[in-house]
């Protein structure tokens, strides 16, 4: 059975469960809470050493080929593109389509929150670099250094053989972790999704979140089977684009369910190797920067988010310069959220609210009792531009060996 196929039926029986528990029972939720998280963190268990060793090979063999330059452009050009044209595509939407005022809250703002740039930074040199293995949530300190160790094993190849075989059998090792901690993850997916189908009840209930729902529908539609097909035909001269949204599907799943994009990182991965045929050169360098840096998806949802916060608050048009700084700030704060890998584009928003000011620092609030479903879209967008982005990287790098849809897991 295909793997997608498998979460599928995991995410049908959860919904199927999700009207059998109580929702009103705080034990049940709690028990309910305390199993989805168990579970998200077997799925993160083993990121860390897949990362960390597939990263330090694919490094390796990328510099020993002189690929490691064309390899670093063509993955940072297209993870910002993909931020940009997201963003744009979002701002372009939600400024044609003018969803009704959300109304105006009474709620009080907790504290406030903020992305610490300084913290980030010291994240990724701290005292001693094993350190860096120990953060399971910020994934960059460990991804840095198995560049800085996959390089500096290329100056010696004798001398660093050793070294480098055993960090190839680890990685190859983790990777085979991981296709078994996926197949498990099918069954995990009826709890997640028992969870996440009791909060999406409880959201559109009131009926006030159901248009801005389905205008983010409406572009997940429109990105996944319009825009990113089209563009990969054209950039890759790929004659069946689809190939790889239909490879995408566990992703995809995975990823809106859970809106985390750490747990979803080993799908991504073995998906892009069994099923794209992405080289595992790419594969270790591509899938991490792409779920760590200009998380697209985020910066759409924040600029989606920030517009309708807007219009609840005031009647008169958005000012051209407002728009073009609401666009750039919300592409800015998706470089921050590598430490977030959950729930990071509502904190966006709310650091979003408190920086432009004028009385709406507490206008986050106003979308706070959607923040999952926003979260889940998000993720799914941030997926989607992992898989299709990573697919390009090894076509324009030719480190790709193109398999039959009849072989996709």
């Amino acid at each position: 059975m295909k793997l997608w196929l498998k979460y599928l039926i995991g995410a049908l029986l959860g919904i199927a469960l999700s009207f059998a528990v109580p929702a009103a029972s705080e034990a049940a939720s709690s028990a309910l809470a305390f199993i989805t998280e168990v579970i998200v963190r077997f799925g993160r268990y083993i990121v860390v050493p897949l990362v960390f060793f597939t990263a330090m090979t694919a490094v390796n063999k990328l510099r020993e080929s002189k690929m490691i330059l064309k390899t670093g452009m063509w993955t940072a050009g297209v993870t910002i593109a993909s931020a940009l044209l997201l963003t744009f595509i979002g701002l372009v939407a939600i400024l044609a389509i003018r969803l009704p005022r959300i109304p105006i809250t009474a709620d009080k703002a907790a504290a406030p929150v903020s992305l610490n740039i300084n913290d980030l930074i010291r994240a990724l040199f701290p005292s001693s670099a094993f350190e860096t293995l120990i953060n399971g949530t910020f994934l960059f300190p460990a991804f840095l250094f198995a560049c800085f160790s996959g390089g500096a094993c290329t100056g010696d190849q004798a001398a660093f053989r050793p070294i480098i075989t055993i960090t190839d059998a680890l990685s190859k090792l983790c990777y085979n972790i991981v296709t078994l901690f996926t197949e498990i993850l099918s069954i995990g997916m009826i709890a997640v999704m028992c969870s996440w189908a009791i909060q999406f009840r409880t959201i559109v209930a009131g009926g006030t979140f159901v248009p801005l729902i389905l205008l983010l529908f409406g572009i997940f539609i429109l990105v996944a089977g319009g825009i990113y097909p089209v563009l990969l035909h054209y950039i890759c001269h790929d004659p069946h684009p689809y190939r790889v949204l239909y490879a995408s599907l566990c992703s995809i799943i995975t990823a809106f369910f859970s809106g985390d994009t750490n747990f979803v990182l080993p799908i991504n991965m073995r998906a892009g190797k069994e099923s794209l045929g992405i080289r595992r050169r790419i594969n270790g360098i591509a899938y991490p920067l792409f779920s760590i840096f200009a998380r697209g998806g985020a910066a759409l949802i924040v600029t989606v988010g920030f517009v309708v916060i807007w219009r609840s608050y005031a009647y008169q048009r958005i000012p051209v310069s407002n728009i073009l700084w609401i666009y750039c700030m919300s592409i800015g704060l998706s470089f921050l959220l590598g430490g977030l890998p959950s729930g990071g584009p509502f904190i966006a928003l709310t650091v979003l609210c408190t920086l432009y000011g004028r009385g709406f620092e507490t206008g986050y609030l106003l979308l706070r009792p959607v923040a999952p479903i926003l979260c889940s879209f998000a993720a799914a967008f941030d997926v989607l531009s992992a898989m299709f982005g990573s697919y390009i990287v090894g076509v324009k790098t030719h480190m790709i060996e193109h398999h039959s849809v009849q072989h996709f897991i």
